[in-house]
């Protein structure tokens, strides 16, 4: 997911690639189709636990157990980290080429542009409880994983079209704070700060959306 999603960031916002300055419109495809991807691959193994704050709110609402949120967890960092990685590896020259120090975190993780946590932490909580709302609501007849998945890759590419002008957004821990590391320590000429500042927001802001979302749908639908 993070090498998808965040390797069509990339392809849009460092210099000298072929699709500079390609839009938000193609970050919202890539990142839309980077989801949809491993959740049709890992859905028959896990039920496509990609996301922290989808497992939290999944064991908040019974459905998912205490005992395994920790590696989940664990796993789902490791590998935003990983992919991260080979992003960094196969868009080296144009990290060089690159002097916009906000336009190589963007493609690492969210930035807070408004500078504004507020803002960033409202954002956040919508874009999240939106997503878990429409994954748990199309996911619950359980009649064909595949039809429902491509129906998750289509919301994403909405939300990050639709509610991706202010912070990036995440909707999902691993996906900024994994990266974020990786970012505060590879060395780049041009890197400028990891803004660890506003890395709570990405987090706590999603946690919080997603168990809202599915406290709702518990309470109200079933």
């Amino acid at each position: 997911m993070v090498a998808l999603g965040n390797g069509s960031v990339a392809n849009v916002e460092l210099k000298g690639t072929k699709g500079y300055h390609g839009g938000w419109v193609l970050i919202g495809f890539g990142y839309g189709i980077g989801v949809m991807i491993p959740a049709l691959m890992f859905a028959t193994v896990s039920g496509a636990q990609i996301n922290p704050a989808m497992t939290l709110a999944m064991a908040v609402t019974g459905n998912f157990p205490w005992g395994e949120v920790a590696p989940y967890i664990v796993a789902q960092v490791l590998g935003a980290i990983i992919g991260q990685l080979t992003l960094v590896l196969a868009y080296k020259p144009y990290y060089d080429k690159t002097t916009d120090a906000e336009a190589i975190l963007g493609t690492f993780s969210t930035i807070d542009a408004a500078d504004s946590k507020l803002n960033g932490f409202i954002n956040e909580f919508i874009g999240t409880f939106l997503l878990v709302l429409g994954a748990i609501s199309m996911t619950a007849d359980k009649l064909d994983p595949r039809v429902d998945f491509i129906g998750l890759g289509f919301l994403v590419m909405c939300l990050v079209i639709s509610f991706g002008g202010p912070t990036g957004p995440a909707l999902n821990p691993a996906r900024d704070i994994g990266p974020r590391l990786l970012h505060a320590i590879w060395p780049f000429e041009h890197k400028g700060s990891s803004q660890f500042g506003y890395s709570w927001v990405p987090i706590v802001a999603p946690i919080a959306g997603a168990i809202a979302a599915a406290v709702l749908y518990q309470g109200v639908f079933q």
